[in-house]
């Protein structure tokens, strides 16, 4: 399957755990290993049943005005499939990459001015970096050619829900539409769902969201450990300040379509993480899978 993600217009393009604001805040998430995932265009197969895996509760990144350590909640890369909790099948939350990563997923909301998010491609490209991108439909619907301008850079594309809600404000019914009307619209466009999930409105999966994304298809849901608050405008200092200063192997950062400052910070980050030895990847490179 697709595994490039990608956000919805400039009113999601603040990210999961927040609607679209500008304020000074940062944030870096420390977290535990997880596991991988390779970047294809084969459908995602059926979550089987295995184990429950913990997830912590949600958390709004936006709420924090300096940096936070997220719950060090993440999922053995040993198993990859959905666990089951009380009978009930549940996908699995990754926060961070195996202990035996060497390199660095950055994760992007896909959203906002396509111009801006051209631009982030060329600076991508320019380095030999791959990305995750975690698309919102109502984006893709806008601009359906950026699906796969994204893939055929050679990056991932994945799922940020439709609408780009609150989603633990919502009913599990609508959780499942959510999720699965961005899924629809990634198979139209791509042929493939895309494999990763990441849930919108929050920095981490309820139980009620993780069984949504299983029934959808996904197997993980995908969070992160490192988030620079990008959208919240901080300028390129900051931005490439914040995230230097947090990543380390194995890393999942959060970052975001839309803004200026991200584009103009992605070089001397991606020369950051070179000089560190961390190669930007893929989340399924990263996970070896």
């Amino acid at each position: 399957m697709a595994t490039a993600t990608a956000l919805v217009g400039e009113q999601v393009a603040g990210c999961d755990t927040h609607p679209h604001k500008s304020s000074g805040a940062s944030a870096t998430n420390p977290a535990s290993p997880s596991s991988k995932i390779t970047t294809t265009r084969t459908p995602t197969p059926a979550p089987g049943s295995t184990t429950a895996a913990p997830s912590g509760p949600p958390t709004d990144s936006e709420s924090a005005s300096t940096p936070a350590a997220a719950a060090p909640t993440s999922a053995d890369a040993s198993t990859p499939s959905p666990s089951s909790s009380g009978g009930l099948t549940i996908a699995r939350e990754i926060v961070h990459g195996p202990a035996t990563a060497t390199g660095v997923a950055l994760t992007f909301h896909g959203a906002g001015d396509p111009a801006l998010a051209i631009q982030l491609l060329a600076a991508l490209k320019a380095a030999n970096a791959q990305v995750t991108v975690l698309a919102v439909g109502t984006w893709l619907q806008q601009h359906p050619d950026m699906a796969m301008r994204i893939l055929d850079a050679g990056h991932e594309l994945g799922n940020h829900t439709y609408d780009h809600l609150t989603m633990p404000k919502l009913s599990a019914a609508t959780d499942d539409t959510e999720i699965i009307k961005c899924a629809d619209l990634l198979e139209k466009l791509t042929g493939s769902r895309g494999r990763w999930f990441r849930p919108s409105g929050t920095t981490r999966a309820t139980p009620t969201i993780l069984a949504a994304a299983a029934r959808a298809g996904y197997r993980e849901c995908l969070s992160f450990d490192v988030d620079p608050l990008d959208y919240t405008d901080p300028g390129p200092d900051a931005i490439t300040t914040r995230l230097l200063g947090s990543v380390r192997q194995g890393s999942i950062v959060s970052m975001h379509f839309g803004h200026p400052g991200t584009v103009q910070a992605m070089p001397r980050i991606l020369d950051g993480l070179q000089r560190r030895q961390l190669a930007a990847v893929s989340m399924s490179r990263m996970m070896g899978s």
